[in-house]
């Protein structure tokens, strides 16, 4: 009853950064909290928090009560949710500059006003903020029971490297870490250097990571010892996303009434360890001429593939409209070479949202050519699925390391020093071919599967995750 009592005696504030990645790992996180009894409220723009929800798959009907007990809070914000469509041309989400700039400067005042809201019924009030959204733990300052936690969406080890590029851990690995200026914008990198001195304004209790000893045990000890504005605790609580059982069909009732995408009744068809899962995230749009290269090496290597094939998400999320016209072009684009085997069946092609959990998840699937963003990495390596890594920008050049050389679970499509230049099919496919049909993949499968391996020890009962979110949810609830 004292703990219950506890925890109802705080509410929780998560607020985070207006990218599908970063939603998804806040949302998961509210939902995991809010499973331990806090009173958890999810703030962020209207359409983002529809789309949150839209797109939060993987978990069983356990996971569906603990998305109602979450509250959506919308943080209404002038202007930032028009944007021009993606630009193929360039790697990093540029469109997306006026969102997340209104976000972090029109955020503020609706967020102040929750906050209040909660301090006058609540004993503290906790904020959990995305660390690009560092103005939160501001506003957390302001009100007299008001606390910060930053939830560093990130590799732990981005920090390390960040701080000590040329620390022991990456020299002997062979590790390059290439700073923001060489994988963002200029206006980017002005936007985080501002969320830094917000920080820094701000006395932030800790850190919470998506990732955990498994994955990122030796920089963890690193991380722990290097001082931060995030202030001196540090709880690695992921994978926050769901790991999951094989998720072939079973033939039971509960399977059996239970809807699935398409394209895991195809998946469900095809042999063990035999496909190859394609997808570039949520920021990211392949140029024409690169969709054609990639088209042209899935076909020369005869793998069965499913790819997921659409654009960049806009500043408001909602593309459905545009999907309809303009994933319908790259479609006929990427069918143009792949077409003789979408009709024998030996591919698919998804131009709408993929469940990347189950497909990852699945006994069929084999390797997955990604981005490399965080979610991603984590959630291949959760399911132990060797990662083709082919970096866009951000931190996903650091991914890519990180997975090939230090985790030795990946292989490497495009190096970054090529990544103006249109990868050409013989290139892509000496990859594909490398992790799926030879000594080299099987030994990348092995890898990966122990590494997946260790992460479900992680989230099983007595695991680190499970420590590490008692640890987080005591602290909460002091």
């Amino acid at each position: 009853m004292e703990d219950s009592a506890a925890a109802a005696a705080v509410a929780v504030v998560t607020v985070p950064f207006p990218t599908q990645g970063h939603l998804n790992q806040l949302l998961h996180l509210s939902m995991l909290l809010a499973s331990r009894g806090l009173a958890v409220h999810y703030a962020a723009p209207e359409p983002h928090l529809r789309e949150a929800r839209a797109r939060v798959h993987g978990w069983d009907a356990a996971g569906a009560l603990r998305l109602a007990a979450v509250r959506f809070r919308a943080l209404d914000i002038p202007g930032g949710y028009a944007s021009p469509p993606p630009d193929p041309s360039s790697p990093f989400p540029g469109h997306m500059m006026p969102l997340l700039e209104a976000f972090c400067d029109g955020a503020r005042t609706p967020l102040a006003a929750l906050l209040r809201e909660l301090s006058a019924c609540h004993r503290r009030v906790v904020v959990l903020h995305d660390r690009m959204a560092a103005f939160a733990a501001v506003e957390a300052a302001r009100i007299p029971n008001g606390e910060a936690l930053g939830v560093h969406c990130l590799a732990a080890s981005y920090n390390v490297g960040w701080v000590y590029p040329a620390h022991r851990l990456l020299v002997e690995h062979g590790l390059v870490f290439h700073p923001p200026d060489a994988c963002t914008t200029k206006e980017f990198v002005a936007l985080a250097k501002r969320m830094g001195q917000e920080r820094r304004r701000a006395a932030v209790a800790g850190m919470v990571v998506n990732t955990c000893r498994a994955l990122e045990g030796e920089f963890l000890d690193v991380l722990a010892q290097i001082p931060s504005s995030d202030g001196d605790k540090l709880f690695a609580v992921g994978p926050l996303s769901p790991v999951l059982p094989d998720t072939r069909a079973r033939g039971s009732p509960e399977e059996s009434a239970r809807p699935r995408h398409e394209c895991l009744s195809w998946l469900d068809k095809q042999p063990p360890s035999s496909v190859l899962y394609i997808s570039f995230g949520t920021t990211s749009t392949l140029r024409g001429e690169q969709i054609r290269e990639l088209a042209a090496a899935v076909r020369g290597s005869g793998q069965r593939f499913i790819w997921a094939l659409r654009d960049a998400d806009r500043a408001d999320m909602d593309t459905r409209e545009a999907e309809a016209a303009v994933h319908g072009a790259r479609l006929a684009e990427a069918a143009g070479g792949l077409r003789e085997e979408i009709a024998r069946g030996v591919g698919v092609v998804v131009t709408g949202w993929a469940p990347q959990l189950e497909i990852l998840a699945h006994g069929a699937t084999a390797a997955f050519m990604s981005h490399c963003g965080w979610n991603s990495v984590v959630e291949s390596m959760s399911h132990g699925k060797p990662v083709l890594a082919w970096p866009m920008h951000s931190d996903q050049p650091w991914d890519a390391e990180l997975v090939c050389k230090y985790l030795g679970a990946g292989v490497l499509v495009r190096p970054w020093e090529e990544r103006h230049d249109v990868t050409p099919a013989a290139a892509i496919r000496e990859a594909i071919e490398r992790a799926m049909a030879s000594g080299d993949g099987a030994a990348l499968r092995a890898r990966a599967a122990a590494i997946g391996e260790a992460v479900r020890a992680a989230v099983a009962e007595g695991g680190s995750l499970r420590q590490d979110m008692d640890d987080l949810v005591a602290y909460l609830t002091r």
